[in-house]
This record gives C-alpha cells, sequence and structure tokens, in this order.
C-alpha cells in the first residue's frame, strides 16, 4: 500500500480527498458511490499527469478466457503454506465478525460456513492453477464506507465480475489503473478496515490495563503496521502470517504460563 501511495503521492492524496469530500458533500446514492466516484476522479487526474499507459488495452482481446492449468504436486513445499491458510482462517473469521459489527446481526452460528465455503473456493481455484481465495478486505470496507450490506447487491457484483472476466480488454482496462490511485483508495479501505476492529475491542469492552491483552494487541499491530518479513528456503511470509502466528502463540501461551503460576485467575472475565 505504501509503496503504491509513494509511487505517485500527489494522485493518491488527489483520489484520497475525492473520496473524503464525496462522502461528505452528497447524500444518496452518489455519498455510497464515493469510492468508485473517487477512483475516477484519481485516474482522470493521473491521465491528465500522463501516468496512465493506455497501449495494452489496444492489444487486447473483446471476449477470451483464463488461461488454466493443472496443479503440480509437491509436498516438498506444503508445510510453506500451512502459515497462509491460518492467515486465510483468520482473515475469514475477521471479517465475518467486522460484517456482524457493521449490521448488529450475530453471525457466529455461521462461521464455520463461511470457512467451508472459503476453503472449498480455494480447492477449486487451485485445480485450474488458481491462487488460494479469501473474503478480501477491501470488500470488508467498502461495506463500511457504503452502508450497503445487501447479499443481493454482491450477488449482483460477482455475477458481473465472472462476465467482465470474460473480457480481457476490461481487464486490460483495470490494469491500468495507476499506482498512485490504488495506493490512495487502498489507505481509506485497509484503515476502516482497522478501525472496524478497534470498534469491536471498545464494544466488548476488552480490558486494556491488563498486560496480556495490551501487549500482545500491541505487538501485532505493528508487525501488520510494518509489515514484517520472514523468509523459510525462499518462501517470504508477509506482516498478516507473522501476526497471526504470533497472536496465537502469544496469547494463548501467555495465558497459560499466567494461570499456572497463579498470576492470572482462572476466572478472571478480563482476558479472553
Amino acid at each position: 500500500m505504501w509503496n503504491n501511495f509513494k509511487a505517485a503521492p500527489d494522485t493518491a492524496l488527489v483520489t484520497l480527498l475525492a473520496v473524503l469530500l464525496i462522502a461528505v458533500l452528497f447524500k444518496g446514492l452518489v455519498g455510497r458511490l464515493n469510492i468508485l466516484l473517487g477512483v475516477v476522479v484519481g485516474y482522470l487526474y493521473a491521465c491528465a499527469r500522463g501516468q496512465v499507459d493506455f497501449s495494452a488495452i489496444g492489444k487486447a482481446a473483446w471476449v477470451g478466457l483464463p488461461h488454466f492449468h493443472t496443479p503440480q504436486v509437491d509436498f516438498s513445499i506444503l508445510p510453506m503454506f500451512i502459515p497462509v491458510v491460518l492467515v486465510l482462517v483468520a482473515e475469514n473469521v475477521g471479517h465475518v465478525k467486522s460484517v456482524a459489527q457493521m449490521t448488529g446481526r450475530d453471525y457466529d452460528g455461521q462461521m464455520g460456513t463461511a470457512l467451508f465455503a472459503d476453503g472449498l473456493g480455494t480447492a477449486i481455484a487451485g485445480f485450474g492453477g488458481g491462487s488460494g481465495t479469501t473474503t478480501y478486505g477491501e470488500n470488508i470496507g467498502v461495506m463500511a464506507a457504503t452502508k450497503v450490506y445487501s447479499t443481493a447487491a454482491y450477488w449482483c457484483a460477482a455475477g458481473f465480475a465472472f462476465l467482465l472476466s470474460l473480457c480481457p480488454k476490461f481487464g486490460a482496462i483495470i490494469n491500468t489503473i495507476p499506482a498512485g490511485v490504488l495506493g490512495g483508495v487502498t489507505t481509506l479501505l485497509y484503515g476502516m478496515i482497522g478501525m472496524i476492529g478497534v470498534r469491536i475491542w471498545a464494544e466488548n469492552k476488552v480490558n486494556f490495563d491488563k498486560p496480556i491483552n495490551v501487549m500482545t494487541a500491541a505487538i501485532v499491530m505493528i508487525i501488520g503496521i510494518a509489515d514484517f518479513t520472514f523468509a523459510i528456503q525462499g518462501v517470504s511470509f508477509n506482516g498478516i502470517a507473522i501476526g497471526t502466528i504470533v497472536v496465537l502463540v502469544a496469547y494463548h501461551g501467555l495465558k497459560a504460563i499466567g494461570k499456572a503460576t497463579g498470576t492470572i485467575a482462572k476466572d478472571d472475565p478480563d482476558v479472553l
């Protein structure tokens, strides 16, 4: 995100300001489309600045299919993907919790369904040579910004996305969106995801006077923000993967030690 922002900071700022101003200057549909319209404003600004390369659009076909290929099994690298699975699980659970918080509904009973669907999607994508699927934080950020939670809207969006994926020319147009525009809009979207997490903490009255709570949250927050990286045999793990592992190991490990030594009461309500 930061790399995109600093690639063209002026374009990123114009995009971000457009998204913010449209949200507060307009009501109704226009106000709810502030992210899309802000991207359009940023894109037009980038065009005026000569930051957009249109050459690939003319070369792309109107209709085309993805390049499918069968997967190649290599069990030697299988352990390297375990942290990736943990990231997808943590991200999906977090997104379900975020949607529940935004809509005021309890979706804990559908958590298993969400994880199953995510895993099934990843398996299907893998058989076609695709990458792992997830619910994507950008979608949650858009929901938070637009206040549109209708499943019908997302069914329609999915249908349009499927149809547009069969048009390489449209894909070429999307690929012309410069880094600065993406940097500006994702600054807001990812930030809103983080604020939803803070809201969950606040509304569930998480006691940050407890060292185990505040220390775990602090460490994981910095790992994620600073995007810590760690590589094993050429396979790199980013801040999300590392943070997911750290929060599970650190929190439950410290809680077990505290309860074993008596520094944390076994029925302490302020320790999750």
